[in-house]
């Protein structure tokens, strides 16, 4: 019967010296010294290498010429108390099995330090790096706490459609789904495409968010959440947007903006605790990773808190909260407005940039911040308008490093206000009948927010490009792998 496979985590706490054991990995670096070969062999079960001692003069010279940086290899042997430094186990192999090799000449992840660019290039073999296999297991862990926080909170998980006729945001940047001929579409007597011969007799894209539909499930069943992908054609190359993204989107009857505020803050410290209690281990690897990059910045570009300081100091602080009026008060008097070092002006009725919030968040108030009542000219549709017709009730959560990190909003609810308001922004009431008709039966007062999965991972990481916490990024002129 073939030996059980233990993961490398698993063997790294034990104490079972002397025991026998089996271990399946990827060799990340080889080494020899006289008789004896050191083998680092991880399996991605954690960031810390299994050191494997080779006794060299038991192993044919066809084994060792094959186990090079990169080969996936089986290893039966004895565990022990590590003598060197560095570890405190080490297994000592009695029989080695190659199952995969990998040319030293060609393979592109040797033992060196690679660019950031350079990994997204070779996207198929980055999560065999430490950097990125830590990366992905805190978006598991983190994935996971999800679907805990809500789930021990009465939630439940909504699954909303990916392919929908309805432009959530209103913004239009929306990628098309069609099986029409794209280079001679049927048309119609207008002289434009006949979307009623399309697959769905309709013109349809893919989603952009769930919430209008996660507002049908939270009028039924209270509390609900969605997670899933969302996308925009929105045509950014920068280290803040991706093309296809994951969205967690809570939405709940009967809660006001203040009730939002409070989730979204309970939400996102849960999460950052839940990081800082479940992947240490990674987290210290990126902390020091950071810590060494830091070093190439100026004094004055340097991040004043290392990675698990600043986790700690989000876990540990209350939220400032004020309104978006307020904010613009501080701004316009800020050095930076004085100077005239924002890139762009501020001035109330503006949407802030991310400039801003950051200055809000990490220069002026030091800790997360909510604003809250916004211009309504500048948000979407459906927020609750408040009494002074110029406000709506959104919130937004800003964290340093990130900016924006959750947008939300009391819904509104009253049937009216919300068709005045799709009329004044010119969307086609056609597609959102459904979405009217809930304030038509037994409407209510609700709320719900967004958080960008990819934008909480790069604050839990500490990660410097968005396109690097998430396993294969979708941007503009790049849809490989």
């Amino acid at each position: 019967m073939m030996e059980k496979r233990i993961p490398v985590k698993e063997l790294l706490q034990s104490t079972g010296f002397g025991k026998d054991v089996h271990v399946k990995g990827w060799v990340q670096t080889k080494r020899e010294s006289k008789n004896v070969a050191f083998v680092a062999l991880n399996d991605g079960s954690t960031v810390h290498h299994l050191q494997i001692v080779v006794d060299v003069s038991s192993f044919s010279e066809e084994t060792l010429k094959n186990i090079h940086t990169g080969a996936s290899i089986a290893v039966t042997g004895t565990l022990a108390e590590s003598q060197g430094q560095g570890q405190k186990v080490e297994l000592q192999a009695r029989h080695i099995e190659v199952y995969g090799t990998a040319d030293p000449e060609k393979y592109p992840l040797q033992p060196k330090r690679h660019s950031m660019e350079f990994l997204r290039e070779i996207a198929h073999l980055r999560p065999r790096t430490r950097t990125f296999g830590a990366v992905l297991r805190i978006r598991h862990a983190m994935a996971f706490a999800v679907h805990k926080f809500f789930n021990d909170r009465g939630f439940f998980y909504l699954h909303t459609p990916i392919i929908t006729g309805s432009d959530a945001e209103g913004a239009g940047e929306m990628f098309r789904v069609t099986t029409l001929d794209p280079v001679d579409p049927p048309l119609n007597e207008f002289g434009t495409v006949d979307f009623t011969q399309d697959f769905f007799g309709k013109e349809t894209n893919l989603t952009v968010s769930g919430q209008l539909e996660g507002e049908l499930g939270a009028m039924a069943l209270s509390l609900i959440y969605t997670f899933g992908p969302t996308f925009r054609a929105e045509n950014s190359n920068t280290a803040r947007h991706l093309a296809e993204f994951w969205m967690i989107e809570p939405e709940m009857a009967f809660y006001d903006l203040e009730d939002n505020m409070n989730l979204a803050e309970d939400f996102l410290k849960y999460l950052v605790q839940y990081a800082l209690e479940h992947c240490l281990d990674d987290l210290q690897f990126l902390d020091n990773r950071l810590q060494e990059e830091e070093k190439n910045k100026k004094q004055e570009d340097r991040s004043p808190m290392g990675l698990i300081e600043k986790l700690k100091f989000v876990v540990e602080n209350q939220f400032e909260r004020l309104t978006y009026t307020e904010a613009i008060d501080i701004l316009i008097k800020s050095k930076p407005n004085q100077k005239k070092q924002f890139v762009y002006p501020v001035s109330w009725g503006t949407d802030l940039q991310s400039e801003h919030e950051r200055y809000l968040v990490e220069k002026h108030f030091k800790k997360p911040v909510i604003l809250t009542n916004y211009p309504k000219h500048i948000k979407a549709f459906y927020m609750k308008q408040d009494e002074d017709g110029k406000t709506v009730r959104a919130m937004d959560v800003l964290f340093p490093g990130i900016g924006e990190i959750i947008g939300g909003s009391q819904r509104e609810e009253n049937y009216d206000k919300l068709y005045s308001r799709i009329q004044e922004m010119k969307i086609h009431e056609e597609s959102l009948w459904w979405y009217l008709e809930t304030r038509k039966y037994g409407t209510a007062p609700h709320s719900g927010f967004g958080l960008g999965f990819e934008r909480l991972i790069l604050f839990v990481t500490g990660m410097g490009n968005i396109r690097d916490v998430i396993p294969f990024p979708r941007t503009p002129q790049n849809a490989e792998f």
